[in-house]
């Protein structure tokens, strides 16, 4: 117990420990206070950069998080468009195969000829007798 009151041995027990804290004591009581302060600035340095580096992770993470997020949009947005333009061509594939057919039936079918002769061209038959329509 004697040992625990001696000043002079906490000092040379703390001055053996710590050589910074040889400056500063002044009295035992304010030297365990300076020492207390000591380990809580240790403790927040070793914590300040885990704490720049939980940011820095963060950041990272949020930034991916939206740049997959935006990527996504355009993608769907794009896979609309595709199907908008895949109807579109399949419909003009439909328009282009009636037009081959009925160009097919237009050069063969003798029917066909004069049924467009006469729609179109306004063509009559030798022989027949044209009654217009009164307006």
């Amino acid at each position: 117990m004697n040992k625990a009151a001696n000043t002079y041995w906490t000092d040379a027990r703390l001055a053996a420990q710590r050589p910074a804290a040889r400056a500063i004591t002044v009295t035992p009581a304010r030297t365990v206070n300076i020492s207390v302060r000591e380990e809580a600035q240790s403790r927040r340095a070793i914590r300040s950069p885990f704490a720049a580096f939980g940011v820095i992770m963060l950041a990272l993470f949020v930034f991916c998080v939206s740049v997959s997020m935006r990527t996504q949009a355009e993608m769907q947005g794009a896979a609309a468009r595709q199907e908008t333009l895949h109807a579109e061509v399949e419909n003009l594939r439909n328009t282009n195969h009636a037009l081959e057919r009925e160009m097919q039936r237009l050069r063969t079918d003798p029917r066909t000829i004069e049924a467009s002769a006469r729609e179109r061209l306004g063509m009559v038959r030798r022989n027949e007798i044209i009654v217009l329509a009164a307006q």
